[in-house]
């Protein structure tokens, strides 16, 4: 027995040496990388716990808003510090290292991804710092977690799971839903309005439809009317022989006695007399406890509102860096391509934080899933990038949801290029054109004139299909003349 007490404490003294060697002889930074990492692991399972639990609290829903926020500002902090440029290894990485160019653009402001050695220490102490406390303060709200019924939801991978639902919306989400359920006292004969107001592709659209898929909503609500622009009309009985241009719920005879709820899509700007002829009759023809939600890109819509506009804003850069990697890599894992990683940041960065074109770029990523070619994509949007920056100043993504037109090289064909002159989206009952993006853009497609291209088709709600109108044209080789001239609003050299 005294032999066998002699072995443990032995052991567990050796360990306990090994253990203050390798503390103190680890470099301060890798151990550094190594609790942030652990810390993400734990921040991560609170989150997928939060997830698949319906929580009404909007306290405990604005805290794991701010988990998930902290979550995605440590993850882009240790991958700024992985994946930073290394110079002088071969061909493709000094395609990666000459991303410095982009520094001095407006939009590519990075306060991670221009560190060095003595500044990573600092970041990744500030993300662990950050997301620690966050933990500790969420103790109580793990342990409320439990009391939450369960969301019955198949299981998927993240990237799956991401390819197939709305991305950092969760808290405006909740916040639509608790205005949509909210019953006011029978006294009150005012209808309730919530104006949705961000820029264009911000998502506003998608949050209403998801928050209209929601059966606590759907079980609230007789019916769920979608509207645009085009359906206010003067008087009442015109309002009700049109109302319904697209339909959540199919009902087959209009019941007053029903709640109901009036979704309108606003393009432009709206009059205010069209508005209040427009709220004058939905408050004849609908029963107490009917809503009304106005998406728009104006600031102006927030005046139709009785309860305070909801701003939606694009994806912090790390949160969209967190979105980008799930997507580009799929089920493969970024840690063991790091120089993929590396170059996907790259990408990312580029793509000005949209969506849509995550889902575009992230597919033809995947389908081509080594160093070279995603090298080419990024030499290939650095580029883009940096000649509607130089000539308008702002980044062609912006332009383009302006409606005007941008231009860009083909990828396939260095010779040819194609202009951009308009985007719009198509409903899933609508016909969709026929070429996709990516046989005119890195495809060898022939065509001339202007046609109808595909982007991208939404798997989520409310599952529009994305177009736009492009011209191929030949770049000019003579070398007589050089002089820019300007068509349709675009440059041309």
């Amino acid at each position: 027995m005294e032999s066998f007490l002699s072995v443990a404490l032995g052991e567990l003294v050796t360990r306990s040496i090994n253990f203050i060697i390798n503390k103190f002889s680890k470099p301060p930074t890798l151990a550094m990388e190594e609790s942030l990492q652990r810390t993400l692991l734990r921040a991560q399972v609170i989150d997928e716990e939060a997830m698949g639990r319906h929580i009404p609290n909007q306290a405990m829903i604005q805290q794991l808003g701010m988990l998930r926020d902290a979550m995605h500002r440590g993850s882009y902090a240790l991958d700024a510090f992985r994946y930073k440029p290394h110079y002088g290894e071969d061909d493709s990485v000094q395609v990666v290292s000459g991303f410095m160019s982009l520094s001095k653009l407006p939009f590519a402001k990075d306060p991670y991804f221009f560190s060095r050695t003595a500044q990573s220490r600092e970041q990744l102490q500030e993300a662990l710092d950050r997301l620690g406390s966050m933990i500790v303060d969420l103790n109580e709200l793990v342990m409320f977690l439990a009391s939450y019924p369960r969301l019955h939801r198949q299981p998927y991978s993240m990237h799956i799971l991401l390819g197939n639902c709305m991305f950092g919306r969760q808290v405006e989400a909740e916040l639509v839903i608790n205005f949509l359920l909210h019953t006011q006292p029978h006294s009150s004969e005012e209808l309730e309005v919530l104006p949705i107001i961000g820029p264009c592709r911000v998502g506003k659209s998608t949050l209403v439809a998801h928050v209209c898929k929601d059966e606590r909503v759907q079980d609230h609500f007789s019916e769920i009317l979608w509207l645009n622009d085009l359906a206010f009309t003067d008087d009442e009985r015109a309002f009700r022989q049109g109302y319904a241009m697209e339909h959540q719920n199919q009902v087959s005879n209009w019941n007053k006695d029903k709640r109901s709820l009036v979704v309108i899509e606003l393009s432009g700007n709206l009059h205010e007399d069209a508005w209040n002829r427009f709220y004058l009759a939905c408050k004849r023809s609908f029963c107490s406890g009917s809503k009304i939600v106005v998406t728009s890109s104006s600031d102006r819509a927030a005046k139709f509102g009785t309860a305070q506009a909801l701003a939606l804003k694009h994806l912090s850069h790390e949160a969209y860096w967190y979105f980008f990697k799930t997507l580009a890599f799929g089920s493969m894992d970024p840690e063991t391509h790091p120089r993929l990683a590396q170059v996907a940041m790259e990408i990312a960065r580029t793509q000005n934080r949209s969506i849509n074109a995550a889902y575009i770029i992230c597919y033809l990523m995947r389908n081509n899933f080594n160093i070279h070619f995603w090298c080419k994509v990024l030499r290939f949007f650095r580029v883009f990038v940096q000649k509607h920056v130089s000539r308008f100043g702002t980044h062609p993504y912006d332009l383009l949801n302006q409606n005007r037109p941008i231009r860009i090289s083909r990828m396939g064909t260095a010779s040819e290029y194609f202009t951009i002159h308009r985007q719009y989206h198509c409903s899933s009952q609508e016909e969709v054109p026929k070429i996709r993006v990516h046989d005119v853009v890195y495809g060898s497609m022939k065509t001339c004139r202007k046609f109808e291209v595909l982007s991208w088709r939404s798997p989520i709600p409310p599952y529009y299909s994305y177009a736009n109108t492009y011209e191929i044209q030949e770049r000019r080789t003579t070398s007589a003349k050089r002089k820019r001239s300007t068509e349709d609003g675009v440059t041309f050299c």
